[in-house]
């Protein structure tokens, strides 16, 4: 007979850590107790895959090293003196050229928000999936000069 208390600690053990949270919230309020045994096996499953998404999401966004982690594309400011394409943007934040394994170069005078609006598509690549790096030209070229000087 297995104790319900180790459950939780079992499931953690077997990295299933979402399904082992869902499973003490389940145990400590009572209106769960009266679900049929199938439907509480649905919500632990559930919250696992919401748990094991959010994670990689997570590990994305880390590895993805975004200089401004908290820019999204539904914040864009299309003033003026940016020249942005409202029109432009909403295609590009379709993603498809993201499915089809392009990639997205931005250029344009100091200080008009490049950086910020490549940090946007970098973090809806990464809640899309997708692996993502964030550097700036200065940076790549750097990157492409030493690959090229030692044969990688």
């Amino acid at each position: 007979m297995i104790i319900a208390g180790t459950i939780p600690h079992k499931l953690a053990q077997l990295g299933l850590h979402g399904m082992a949270e869902a499973l003490e919230k389940q145990q400590s309020e009572p209106k769960f107790t009266d679900m049929p045994f199938e439907q509480r096996l649905g919500l632990l499953v559930e919250q696992e895959l919401l748990s094991k998404d959010a994670r990689k999401i997570e590990r994305l966004l880390k590895n993805a090293k975004l200089r401004y982690s908290q820019a999204v594309l539904e914040d864009i400011d299309y003033r003026n003196q940016r020249s942005l394409d409202p029109l432009q943007i909403q295609t590009l934040a379709t993603g498809e050229w993201m499915r089809q394994k392009q990639n997205l170069i931005l250029t344009g005078t100091t200080g008009t928000g490049k950086s910020w609006i490549a940090c946007a598509f970098g973090q809806q690549a990464c809640r899309r999936g997708l692996s993502t790096l964030y550097m700036t030209a200065t940076r790549l070229f750097e990157n492409l000069t030493l690959g090229m000087a030692d044969g990688s």
